[in-house]
């Protein structure tokens, strides 16, 4: 639960005032918290003019003073970040070390979740990526030749992928170094799983830009996720809970390629109402 330190609290009602379920009131010039709406979002913890408001429901550890130097990042040069990112599918012969890896996972643990659920987990694989690769290939390569054998005229855009997946299969078959078109020889492969998807999506698009700031490389691979729907054995391999879906399969490395300049877009299509 949540508790107020009233020898530090000043009463100031920044906390009530910033509560988004209204469950802070002010009695004797004092904050109380009556835990009984709370959803533990900690703003009340962030707010506080004298840090009077702590939890042990959380590590308070976690915990950092606002520095503007250590804090803020120019716009501008955040922008330009998120242009000159790109996926990266040729990774060099490295290992990642761990400590990069969590930190990564921690960009994705501070991102907000939908009614401060927190609801997102993250499995990384390192150990089993040899056969987690082998179920995926072996999975698209059914999911290829079913479509394939099956097409009518619904299914006939699924044609191109199909076929895509059965090459696949076979030239990694043939030699799974050199033809591996799915991980492209990464050493890490992190599964990013949550009960509302959508909680688990924008987690993975903040691990997205510490893989980059960290100097790695990373991309989507939407044909994992597609793999491993309705295997059981590719879920059982990578330990996902029946009540979780999997969001993102972020396929990771130290990039064998360097990139000189922004790539271009299309104009954004912006509605003014």
């Amino acid at each position: 639960m949540f508790n107020v330190d009233k020898e530090k609290c000043i009463g100031c009602t920044k906390c009530m005032k910033d509560c988004p379920v209204n469950d802070i009131f002010i009695e004797n010039k004092k904050a109380n918290i009556k835990n009984q709406a709370c959803m533990k979002c900690g703003h009340c913890v962030a707010v506080c003019s004298t840090m009077a408001i702590s939890t042990d429901d959380y590590n308070m550890d976690d915990v950092v003073e606002y520095e503007k130097e250590s804090f803020e990042v120019e716009s501008e040069n955040l922008l330009n970040f998120i242009k000159f990112r790109r996926s990266v599918r040729s990774f060099k012969d490295k290992e990642i070390e761990k400590e990069k890896i969590e930190k990564i996972i921690e960009a994705g643990r501070f991102t907000q979740t939908a009614t401060n659920s927190q609801d997102v987990s993250y499995t990384v694989v390192t150990n089993k990526i040899e056969p987690l690769k082998e179920l995926a290939f072996e999975s698209l390569n059914k999911k290829g030749e079913y479509i394939l054998n099956n097409l009518t005229p619904e299914t006939e855009y699924l044609k191109r992928y199909a076929t895509l997946w059965t090459n696949f299969y076979k030239a990694y078959k043939e030699d799974p170094i050199k033809n591996d078109r799915l991980f492209f020889n990464a050493p890490v492969v992190i599964i990013v799983t949550a009960n509302n998807e959508f909680n688990g999506a924008i987690a993975s698009s903040n691990m997205n830009l510490m893989v980059d700031a960290l100097g790695l490389g990373t991309f989507y691979s939407g044909f994992l996720k597609i793999a491993s729907e309705n295997n059981k054995e590719i879920l059982d391999l990578i330990e996902i809970k029946d009540n979780q879906k999997i969001a993102a399969c972020m396929v990771v490395g130290y990039p064998n390629v360097k990139y000189k300049r922004t790539a271009p877009r299309k104009e954004a299509e912006i509605n003014w109402i």
